[in-house]
């Protein structure tokens, strides 16, 4: 398995789909990575020699943020809204729906389970 950018990736896999495993580069991403080194779509990881291996690591280094570095400054990012009270800032700390999207039928996944109004109710008993 070869490594870049600190993860391991597969080298039976493509190389633009080995690169999908890296944080921060997804599909479109790898395929402009590999059009870039002029490396063949069908090439496969463990084809590639050492010496295109480092090329691939300088070039992800240089042009992309990716992993920690891509990690911290989301949560920089998301902490700075906070800080500033924005409405999306809030909508993060409440753990609402961000970018608009209603809430009223769906945004399960953000809400979680519902909760219910009211507390229990208990049946009265008979004496």
């Amino acid at each position: 398995m070869a490594r870049v950018a600190g993860v391991e990736i597969p080298d039976q896999k493509r190389v633009w789909v080995a690169l999908t495993r890296v944080y921060g580069i997804g599909q479109v991403t790898a395929k402009k990575i590999i059009a870039a080194l002029n490396i063949e779509d069908a090439t496969k990881l463990k084809e590639l020699g050492e010496s295109k291996l480092d090329e691939l690591r300088k070039y992800i280094e240089s042009h992309f943020q990716v992993e920690g570095e891509l990690r911290q400054r989301i949560f920089r990012d998301i902490k700075r809204l906070k800080d500033i009270k924005s409405y999306r800032g809030q909508r993060h700390k409440v753990g609402l729906p961000v970018r608009g999207q209603r809430t009223r039928h769906n945004a399960h996944t953000r809400k979680g389970r519902a909760q219910p109004v009211g507390g229990l109710k208990r049946k009265l008993e008979k004496t």
